[in-house]
């Protein structure tokens, strides 16, 4: 079975889905691989190391598609809203698709994805099980987009992070606040603590208290009435406005005594909630910044625009879109690396396994045969969402 690995086409995104290193690991597994030419140019893997490895090198997309039993993208349709129905009339009834595809944000992309007939695996549908942690990819790219959204504000803030004595007299630290402590968060904890900051951090979940102290940072406690706080996948569970409404009042107290605020809090295919207001913008000193992981998701900060770094108030706040991309080299070396132990887990023997063998397989499984297949996404799909 050939493998093909077309060049990203979302603007502005350099991942490639595949690195020369895991060539050699799927030839093992009995796939070949065939890569569209430049398509790792970008993030620093040349068309000669491919070819090094064994792979071959295709001129154009369309020879991808057509060569290939099994397409890996990083931005699939779905996940590219911008080009990525481009590729559409390509894809063939039987053929492969395994990438992010945003399954759970639009139903007509997902029709539009079944009614080409190709079988489509969407990996932010992976299992949190134990056995899936090597295939996890939307881990894998939350945690590089937590180190560089650290990285993004201490290059925006006026300050420096860590405590230094000088002849001058004492630095005193940065205070960094973490909304949300999830594998972006705790990437984010570690890091700014890493730099000399202090760190706190605040999530919905109780249970992460833990998590948070263990990387060195101070578990911020609101009076709220959680409940059940987490879902079956570990994910924060949406909350109503009540909840809401309670949470940004207590947290503006916390959020002026910071000179940084990180937002993470995604709820899988919903709205981010509202948790940074106007007022509180309002409360923090000038020279503040405020960076939105959830921006494309419509963001934490009432004040975000998706996509663009600007000041409110004397505070910068920035909403970066595809942050995990603008570290290319290794988000494409570890996506590729899930891929892989994908990969060799859904073909045997040159066959694809059906996916009830498999609880990997049938969690990814989006799209086959025509129609959407996949339970999570079946309810939203069916009324149209």
């Amino acid at each position: 079975m050939i493998v093909g690995v077309p060049k990203e086409i979302y603007p502005g995104e350099r991942r490639v889905a595949l690195t020369p290193v895991v060539v050699q690991m799927l030839a093992k597994a009995g796939l070949e691989v065939a890569i569209e030419s430049g398509a790792g140019a970008a993030a620093g893997y040349p068309d000669a190391a491919y070819q090094e490895k064994g792979a071959k090198i295709l001129s154009d997309r369309a020879a991808v598609f057509s060569q290939s039993d099994i397409v890996v993208q990083v931005l699939c349709h779905g996940a590219n809203d911008k080009t990525g129905a481009a590729d559409l009339p390509l894809m063939r009834r039987g053929q492969l698709l395994v990438g992010f595809l945003r399954p759970l944000a639009s139903a007509e992309t997902v029709q539009q994805i079944a009614k080409t007939g190709v079988t489509a695996f969407a990996v932010e549908l992976m299992p949190r099980t134990t056995r899936a942690q090597s295939m996890d990819a939307l881990s894998a790219m939350a945690s590089i987009a937590g180190y560089k959204a650290v990285i993004v504000v201490a290059d925006n803030l006026p300050r420096i992070f860590p405590m230094m004595t000088t002849a001058a007299g004492t630095i005193t630290p940065s205070r960094v606040l973490i909304i949300g402590a999830g594998v972006a968060g705790l990437q984010a904890i570690a890091t700014a603590k890493r730099l000399g900051a202090v760190v706190s951090a605040y999530d919905v979940r109780p249970a992460v208290k833990e998590q948070v102290q263990s990387l060195g940072g101070r578990f911020v406690e609101l009076p709220l009435e959680t409940g059940d706080a987490q879902d079956a996948r570990g994910y924060a569970k949406a909350q109503d406005e009540a909840f809401y409404a309670k949470q940004r009042e207590l947290l503006g107290k916390v959020i002026a005594e910071n000179d940084a605020v990180i937002t993470t809090a995604v709820v899988p295919g919903k709205k981010a909630p509202v948790l940074v207001t106007a007022e509180m913008v309002k409360g923090m000193a000038p020279g503040s910044v405020i960076l939105d992981l959830a921006a494309e998701r419509g963001g934490n900060c009432e004040l975000t625009h998706p996509g663009e770094s600007y000041v409110a108030n004397g505070v910068t706040i920035i909403g970066p879109i595809n942050l995990a991309g603008s570290a290319p080299y290794h988000a494409s070396q570890v996506y590729a690396r899930t891929l892989t132990s994908f990969l060799a887990n859904l073909v045997k023997d040159g066959k694809v396994r059906p996916a009830e063998d498999d609880e990997i397989i049938r969690e990814t499984l989006l799209t086959q045969g025509g129609e959407v297949v996949n339970a999570r996404v079946l309810g939203p799909v069916a009324s149209g969402q």
